[in-house]
C-alpha cells in the first residue's frame, strides 16, 4: 500500500471517528446559514390574496409587445396556442363540454397562478428574466386576450386584487376530511381487493391506456 493510499485512508477513518463527536454537538460541519438575499432569490411565490406581489406595474399595450417576441412562438400571436403548446386564451363556456377548453379565462380561480407561473417559469428556455413590470404587463395582455379587462388596462400591485376570474365561484376547498370520511377503512385492502379488474376505456387523446381493453366509456 501506498503512502498516499495510507494517508487517505486514515483522513477517512478520521473523519467517520468525528462524526459523531459533531452530531452530539448539534452541528454537521457541512454548509453555512442561507444569506438574507439568497433566501429572498428562492421567495418567489405570490399567493391568491396578493401576498408576495411585488411592486411594479404593466399595461395590455406593452404586454403584446412581449407577448409577440418572446412568447407567440409557443403560444400564438393571441395566446390562442401553437401546435401541442398550452391555449391561454378562450374557451369559457366549455367548462362542462366533453372536452373543456382550459385557459386563464375558462378555467383558473386566482390571477395569482398566472403571475406566479410566468414569473417563475416562462419564458421557456430564459425562466425568471422577466422583471417585475414585464410580468404584470404579460398578465395584463392575456387578461385582455380573455376579454377580462380593456385594451388600457394597467395591471399592478395596487389593483391585482380586483380581477376577479370568471371560474373561481366554481372551486372550493378541499372537504374530503368530511365529506368522504365514510369511506375510510382503518384496515385497507392491498391484496386481492376486488375479484375482477379490467380496462373498459381508453384515453380519449393521448395513448397512455394499457393495451388490452376494450374501447367503452368506463374504467372499473
Amino acid at each position: 500500500m501506498s503512502r498516499s493510499s495510507s494517508a487517505l485512508i486514515g483522513l477517512a477513518l478520521a473523519a467517520a471517528l468525528a462524526l459523531p463527536v459533531l452530531a452530539q454537538s448539534g452541528k454537521t460541519g457541512l454548509g453555512r446559514p442561507a444569506l438574507p438575499e439568497e433566501i429572498q432569490a428562492w421567495d418567489i411565490d405570490v399567493r391568491p390574496d396578493g401576498v408576495g406581489l411585488p411592486p411594479g406595474k404593466g399595461s395590455v399595450k406593452e404586454g403584446e409587445v412581449l407577448f409577440l417576441e418572446r412568447c407567440a412562438a409557443c403560444h400564438g400571436e393571441f395566446a390562442e396556442g401553437v401546435g401541442r403548446w398550452p391555449v391561454l386564451a378562450g374557451g369559457q363556456g366549455t367548462m362542462t363540454a366533453d372536452r373543456p377548453e382550459k385557459t386563464i379565462g375558462s378555467f383558473w380561480p386566482d390571477l395569482s397562478t398566472a403571475f406566479d407561473y410566468i414569473r417563475r417559469a416562462m419564458p421557456y428556455g430564459n425562466a425568471q428574466s422577466l422583471t417585475a413590470d414585464e410580468t404584470y404587463a404579460l398578465v395584463a395582455f392575456l387578461l385582455n386576450m380573455n376579454n377580462l379587462v380593456a385594451e388600457d388596462f394597467v395591471l399592478s400591485r395596487e389593483n391585482f386584487l380586483t380581477v376577479k376570474l370568471p371560474n373561481a365561484p366554481s372551486f372550493f376547498d378541499d372537504d374530503r376530511e368530511k365529506a368522504e370520511r365514510h369511506f375510510w377503512n382503518r384496515t385497507p385492502c392491498l391484496s386481492n381487493c376486488k375479484p375482477d379488474t379490467r380496462i373498459t376505456g381508453r384515453a380519449a387523446i393521448l395513448d397512455v391506456t394499457p393495451d388490452g381493453g376494450d374501447k367503452s366509456i368506463k374504467v372499473e
